[in-house]
């Protein structure tokens, strides 16, 4: 059996993984060394877990164990699609490097400018970054890739699968033709691959398995659901996971819940949360200080359940995760064997379940058509009844049955008129049945006597509206001032 000793590794380095306690390479490992040290290009393809992350970081730090980095100008570059990704490769890098006098700089967002700056300017010998953040400190003048004589990309199809392809060939563009190029994913695509080999000159290719295959020892099974109606499904789908969660029991120490959308994983936390349960949400619009906050707390065991976006499926080694639930069918199949390889790490088994509703059966025989078997069927739990709503307090006695409005009396029927009151050997006239469109009779209005029509030409003598302050000659008579 090959040992790291037998792959010509650096002193130092080998040093560094007996103190780390790893004697024996991982196939993809011992593959994949040799011809990396050796210079030549290298695309390894190997099932999630299985030490791909070591496969490039021990040949690359072993090759720049001698030499020395030039200010703003990193000696190798390492690419990762998502920004816990490339944290997790830089704890690798320390973890590797504990006897070489080596430095690296960590180049994601969420992180200030300046600190990455003050990095880069005293020189780098290893930058991890994540494309956008790349380019925007070259762009901002302050880093020159032209000195990079090992560049890695990590998880390779999900950088030119998922919108990368016109940063990677920037990225590619900057760097100098002499270099080495390392390519590593689980899952590689006839069309991923035909892009690669312009990037890639003779690579060895390094496949310890068939791509897109999950390791052997993770429990896989498909839970059916189907919602009594289209406004309960989703709280009966939260419903049903809490289910499989109790099911497990204590077996399930701690566990990563896989949602399709950030709003998803934020309503599923809560969701557990009101529910008793340990969890925290994590997804690419939160703060990067909470998302390693998350992340730290559920590596130390702080955190039982991270409801998490696909920024969660890929490449993170949490090695003691002994479930996944899938609340959402991944929309792309590859996806699928990034999720479940969360589990079952190092060796150790897993468990994956993964719930599906009836449209989700085609997203389910793609699956199964990647990963060449059928997913067994499990049988969901009965899930937690719904509770019904409690009455309220005097419901009955808060407010009177409604009467029908044909049963509301008139006010003409309610109490007799007075001149019935006064003489009740008389009988009443039967009142007219009520009619909706009945307009009530109009009664026409008595006229009232004009007032009589002056005749034309007389004038009266008297004074009117002014009183004894009416002046002299207003109060003279119309003959006397005809006269006067």
């Amino acid at each position: 059996m090959t040992q790291f000793s037998d792959l010509n590794l650096d002193p130092q380095v080998l040093r560094a993984l007996v103190e780390a306690g790893y004697e024996t390479p991982t196939p993809i490992q011992a593959d994949a060394i040799p011809p990396a040290l050796e210079g030549r290009d290298v695309l390894g393809i190997a099932q999630t877990g299985t030490g791909k992350t070591a496969a490039f970081v021990l040949p690359m730090i072993s090759r720049l164990s001698r030499g020395r980095a030039r200010a703003r100008m990193p000696r190798s570059l390492v690419l990762c699609p998502t920004r816990e990704l490339a944290a997790q490769v830089a704890e690798n890098f320390d973890a590797y490097t504990k006897y070489l006098k080596l430095s690296k700089a960590l180049l994601i967002g969420g992180v200030s400018f300046k600190e990455q700056e003050v990095l880069i300017d005293r020189g780098v010998d290893v930058l991890i970054a994540t494309p956008g953040r790349l380019l925007d400190h070259f762009e901002r003048g302050k880093l020159l890739l032209t000195g990079v004589q090992v560049m890695v990309v990590d998880e390779a199809d999900r950088m030119l699968d998922m919108g990368f392809i016109p940063d990677i060939e920037r990225i590619f563009s900057l760097t100098p033709f002499t270099r080495q190029t390392l390519f590593f994913s689980a899952t590689m695509a006839p069309e991923i691959e035909r892009i690669t080999n312009t990037f890639l000159q003779a690579p060895a290719r390094v496949e310890v398995a068939r791509a897109a295959t999950a390791a052997e020892n993770i429990e896989q099974g498909v839970v059916a659901f189907a919602p009594a109606s289209r406004e309960r499904a989703a709280a009966d789908k939260r419903a049903l996971l809490r289910a499989l969660i109790d099911r497990e029991g204590a077996a399930c120490s701690n566990a990563i819940v896989f949602c399709n959308r950030k709003s998803d994983v934020d309503i599923v936390a809560k969701s557990l949360r009101r529910h008793g349960y340990d969890a925290e949400p994590i997804h690419g619009d939160l703060e990067q200080s909470q998302r390693m906050r998350t992340l730290d707390g559920f590596r130390e065991g702080k955190v039982r359940f991270l409801i998490a976006s696909d920024v969660a499926a890929r490449g993170l080694d949490i090695p003691e995760v002994t479930h996944v639930f899938q609340f959402d069918v991944p929309t792309h199949s590859e996806d699928y064997v990034h999720r479940i390889g969360r589990t079952g790490r190092a060796g150790r088994s897993g468990k994956a379940l993964m719930i599906a509703g009836p449209r989700d059966d085609k997203l389910v025989d793609a699956i199964e058509k990647l990963v060449q078997k059928p997913i067994p069927r499990v049988e969901a739990p009965q899930a937690e009844a719904r509770p019904e709503r409690r009455p309220r307090r005097d419901d009955a006695e808060a407010k009177p049955a409604r009467r029908p409005r044909t049963e509301t009396p008139r006010k003409a029927e309610a109490a007799p008129a007075p001149a019935e009151a006064a003489h009740p050997a008389r009988k009443p006239e039967p009142a007219p049945a009520p009619r909706q469109d009945r307009q009530p009779e109009r009664r026409p209005e008595p006229k009232q006597d004009r007032a009589p029509r002056r005749d034309r030409g007389r004038h009266d003598d008297a004074v009117v509206g002014m009183g004894d302050d009416a002046p002299a000659f207003i109060r003279l008579s119309f003959a006397e001032r005809r006269a006067g």
